[in-house]
């Protein structure tokens, strides 16, 4: 099955029109997720269409953050599409980094994108990345090893402590099976995508309404300790190395009793071509602590063409085709509807193929739609964001204190004197930053 073509003719045309004139190459830089190999599989098709190539940078997560964070701050032109996500977008796009697109055609039909997503990729009004999935997150267990354990499967969301008791009686290393695996690899978008949830549950937050950071606040102390003898006692070994790629990898090979994390990876796990447990697995809510706020992340990821780019006419036209309408169902027809990109657009939702395909579809509609990055933790604060605080410096914050935390959960140092780093570094950011007076 071929897209239809309408979404990119204008690019066909103009090269027709030019008589003779040059493709477009497009660099593209991009994560190493299984949603964008499969764009990398089919984008021929859009190659084919239009003349235009497209020359890959596939990038694991960490770095590919390092690399286009540096490459648009210094206005550097080595891209011409990138990956980024729901943090990135508006504050960028404010900043004029990134080109608006806002005039991608009435054929992409941008009322199809759920209202959340768009706003969380905007900035001022205007569109500054086109999403091709989004998640919130919840916990992925194996159904066999809850059935021989004795286990019924919660109905309603329990708390991180009942979560550690399901743990410790599914956990069977003699057998190859741990109880849980969570993310313990350090990055902002890495260890603290799970941790600032779990902070979040434990009545945590990153600052106070003064902009104070408050990450040696007993909330923080009990969440992270909690973590880290979690992960010590029922954890694969080495899982401060661990990212959502490693842990994805380990859950579908069956190495993992439980596995909180996002919602968008049930396509690989329920997808029987990639995963040993695909029959085998069920999902419950993210767990909560002293409050359910903020326990469920909020995250896009999303195509974007930097202000740096000389080739944003194509660029454009490569992102109206890699996140329509047409490319989700370019997906379920050639791939498994099980593999199409989820979060998005209310119309995957309304096609009885993709709801026959996709146990999780409505779970995840919904916690997408129940996010809440206005009012992410139990006292109050001044930024948005659920796993991340949606100010510039939060970045360099975020990648700090997710290496104290890897560091401690490796055992290099105790959970006190990381968060103790952590603050120290958050207070000189801030003051620095102009946030504290």
């Amino acid at each position: 099955m071929k897209v239809r073509k309408s979404l990119y003719a204008a690019t066909a045309l103009a090269l027709v029109a030019g008589g003779g004139a040059v493709a477009e190459e497009l660099t593209i830089a991009t994560v190493n997720n299984s949603d964008m190999i499969i764009m990398q599989k089919l984008s021929p098709q859009w190659e084919e269409a239009t003349g235009n190539t497209l020359n890959w940078v596939v990038l694991e997560e960490n770095v590919l953050r390092q690399r286009v964070t540096t490459d648009i701050a210094t206005k550097g032109g080595s891209f011409d599409v990138i990956t980024i996500g729901a943090y990135e977008a508006p504050i960028w796009g404010a900043q004029d980094w990134l080109v608006s697109l806002d005039d991608l055609g009435d054929a992409y039909d941008y009322d199809d994108i759920y209202e959340p997503v768009r706003n969380g990729l905007s900035a001022n009004g205007s569109l500054y990345a086109v999403p091709f999935y989004a998640e919130s997150s919840f916990t992925f267990y194996r159904t066999d090893v809850f059935e021989a354990a004795g286990i019924e499967a919660p109905s309603e969301q329990i708390t991180y402590d009942e979560f550690a008791e399901i743990v410790a009686k599914v956990h069977d290393p003699d057998n190859g099976v741990f109880g849980t695996c969570q993310r313990g690899k350090a990055g902002w978008g890495e260890n603290m995508a799970f941790v600032g949830p779990m902070v979040n549950a434990f009545g945590g937050r990153w600052f106070d309404m003064d902009w104070n950071p408050q990450l040696t606040s007993d909330e923080w102390k009990n969440a992270i300790n909690y973590y880290v003898d979690l992960m010590n006692n029922y954890g694969p070994p080495g899982a401060s190395s661990n990212g959502h790629n490693e842990n994805r990898a380990l859950f579908a090979d069956g190495k993992c009793a439980t596995w909180v994390d996002a919602t968008s990876a049930a396509g690989y796990i329920f997808n029987p071509n990639e995963s040993s447990v695909a029959d085998k697995t069920d999902f419950f809510q993210a767990p909560k602590q002293v409050t359910d706020k903020g326990t469920g992340w909020f995250w896009a990821w999303a195509l974007a063409i930097p202000a740096s780019s000389a080739k944003v006419d194509a660029a454009k036209d490569f992102l109206a085709w890699a996140t329509s309408k047409e490319y989700v169902e370019l997906v379920g027809e050639t791939e498994g509807w099980v593999a199409a990109p989820p979060g998005t657009r209310a119309s995957t939702y309304a096609n009885e193929k993709y709801l026959a395909a996709a146990p999780f579809a409505e779970t995840v509609e919904n916690s997408i739609l129940a996010a809440n990055p206005a009012d992410p933790t139990k006292d109050p604060v001044p930024y948005t964001g659920v796993q991340f605080v949606a100010i510039p410096e939060f970045q360099g914050i975020g990648n700090y204190v997710g290496q104290q935390i890897a560091a401690a959960l490796a055992g290099q140092q105790t959970v006190d004197q990381a968060l103790e780093n952590a603050q120290t570094f958050a207070v000189r950011e801030m003051t620095k930053a102009g946030y504290i007076k």
